[in-house]
């Protein structure tokens, strides 16, 4: 069988080859998807997968997880697919998953709470160092091992500790206010629960807007209409 090395030296190969087209929003949401399902598999003791395999497993056609693939100059070969350790660490890599992000979370209602509790953040290499509001009873406590700083510190906090990516879980009349002292503070990725589609002017700052009541309302509409299919989502 292929040594780990020699399937790394072929992708680097394709991957320098390849022309730098731009990825499509669509790909970006698979990239998820096929981390978790291939973490999976490693578990299971898999060593490779060939697309066709993943397709009946993640529910895209082989065609759609090669191309996806070819936006990063591919990960296989003809004849034997995909080794699946190193195809999970380049996505790993694709994700940002090594890169050290660091976050902080504003907001400690129940959702702000509730994600300052999850082992989620770790997992996918990102460091929650810390937690702000402006509640008296909660601000200079520690909140499940963070310390909790009123938002009026949030500016300076964020500058001198390099701070990568802002959860914001504030009442939505808030949201443009901290989003504004974030991106300030050279905050380059803000996550979105305020339930408002939010923007920020910086045109280098990233913002993903999460919307759960969306969400609910899409599987209710897919039991309302009775829809077959077991996996209803905007990821494939």
């Amino acid at each position: 069988m292929e040594s780990i090395d020699k399937i790394k030296g072929i992708y680097e190969k394709k991957a320098a080859e390849s022309d730098k087209t731009e990825v499509s929003n669509a790909v970006i949401r698979r990239l998820p998807r096929y981390h978790r399902y291939l973490g999976e598999l490693i578990k299971e003791g898999r060593l490779r997968i060939s697309s066709a395999e993943l397709s009946k497993i993640m529910g895209v056609t082989a065609s759609q997880i090669r191309q996806d693939f070819n936006c990063f100059g591919g990960f296989g070969q003809q004849g034997y697919g995909y080794n699946v350790k190193y195809l999970h660490a380049k996505i790993g890599e694709l994700l940002g998953m090594a890169e050290g992000y660091r976050a902080v979370i504003v907001g400690l209602g129940n959702l702000g709470k509730a994600l300052a509790t999850t082992h989620m953040f770790e997992r996918r290499g990102v460091e929650v160092v810390a937690l702000f509001d402006v509640k008296p009873e909660l601000v200079g406590t520690d909140y499940n091992g963070f310390h909790v700083y009123h938002t009026d510190k949030l500016f300076d906090f964020c500058r001198e500790n390099n701070i990568h990516i802002g959860v914001l879980t504030v009442p939505k009349e808030s949201a443009e206010k901290v989003a504004m002292t974030l991106s300030e503070a050279g905050v380059k990725g803000l996550w979105n629960f305020a339930n408002m589609e939010l923007t920020v002017k910086d045109s280098n700052v990233i913002v993903q807007n999460v919307h759960l009541g969306d969400s609910l309302m899409t599987l209710c509409f897919g039991v309302k209409s009775g829809k077959e299919k077991g996996i209803f989502d905007d990821q494939i």
